[in-house]
C-alpha cells in the first residue's frame, strides 16, 4: 500500500499503521479514509496529501 505525506508538515500517512488516535484502524488504505479526515499535526484536508 502507498504512503501519502502532508504537503505542509511532512506527516506520512502510513496504512499498515493507520491513524487510530482519530479512528483510522491499521489496514486502512488512504483512498478508504473518509474526505473529512485531515492531518493529524496540522490539520490540513485529506486533499492536499501527496502520494509517495
Amino acid at each position: 500500500m502507498d504512503k501519502y505525506l502532508c504537503a505542509a508538515c511532512g506527516y506520512v500517512y502510513d496504512p499498515a499503521t493507520g491513524d487510530p488516535d482519530n479512528g483510522i484502524a491499521p489496514g486502512t488504505k488512504f483512498e478508504d479514509i473518509p474526505e473529512d479526515w485531515v492531518c493529524p499535526l496540522c490539520g490540513l484536508p485529506k486533499t492536499e496529501f501527496e502520494k509517495m
